[in-house]
């Protein structure tokens, strides 16, 4: 099986690439330093040559616009796998709207798809609290998050990839779910900082939405490296 995976030496593609020639198939990375060299952005993709795209690359802006420069070339492939983010369709964020955007231009390109939406990786919570932590006066917004490990969804991805086109397939989420608060209070504590920290609302349509947990999953699947795990082996 010959699978082209974008964003192939990024957090998640350095454990999806591997992982799939481990599995026997011929993998070729695209991306500014891939296999093959290329920006999405800039839209000079060549004609895709394989059976299955693992589509993991992205970025803050432009995500849609670099998604269907790749759907342009790859008239011949069977599968299509796309990492999406839990709230995509919830969260009135405009990166959480671009990555909707994605969503509905793989699923209207004709090419038989698989699209995971996962929370937000232990790696980026674990950046954002050690940022937070930097004050000497920690402001915590009011919100719940549902990490989970990028193992965990680099052996669903590799799973999908091999697999037959499922569409939306169950979002991907951590084994807990935690205030912000305490993740930040974990972190201090393994750090062996003393911080002060303050509550602090989100405001707006999308406080809303977190609040209300619209970037949960409750009935989703789970990975099964824990949020404790993850901290503590950060710190070694």
């Amino acid at each position: 099986m010959k699978i082209l995976v974008t964003g192939g030496t990024g957090t998640l593609g350095k454990h999806v690439v591997p992982s799939l020639r481990s599995a026997g198939a011929h993998v070729t990375t695209l991306s500014r330093h891939g296999d093959i060299a290329c920006d999405l952005l800039a839209g000079d993709v060549p004609p895709v040559e394989a059976d299955v795209v693992v589509h993991l690359a992205g970025g803050q802006k432009g995500d849609d616009l670099a998604t269907r420069n790749l759907l342009a070339a790859c008239a011949g492939v069977r599968h299509l796998v796309y990492i999406s983010v839990i709230g995509a369709d919830t969260v009135p964020l405009a990166w959480l709207r671009t990555k909707l955007a994605c969503e509905k231009a793989i699923a209207l390109s004709g090419i038989p798809f698989t699209i995971l939406r996962a929370a937000q990786f232990h790696d980026l919570t674990l950046t954002m609290v050690r940022g937070l932590a930097k004050l000497p006066i920690v402001p915590v917004p009011g919100l719940r998050l549902q990490p989970v490990d990028v193992c965990d969804v680099a052996g669903r991805i590799v799973e999908l990839a091999l697999g037959s086109p499922a569409g939306h397939v169950p979002d991907l989420a951590g084994p807990a779910v935690f205030e912000l608060r305490q993740l930040v209070r974990d972190y201090l504590d393994t750090a062996g900082k003393r911080r002060l920290t303050v509550p602090v609302r989100l405001p707006g349509k999308a406080g809303k939405a977190y609040r209300g947990g619209q970037n949960l999953t409750l009935d989703g699947d789970r990975g099964t490296r824990t949020w404790e795990e993850f901290v503590a082996g950060a710190a070694r």
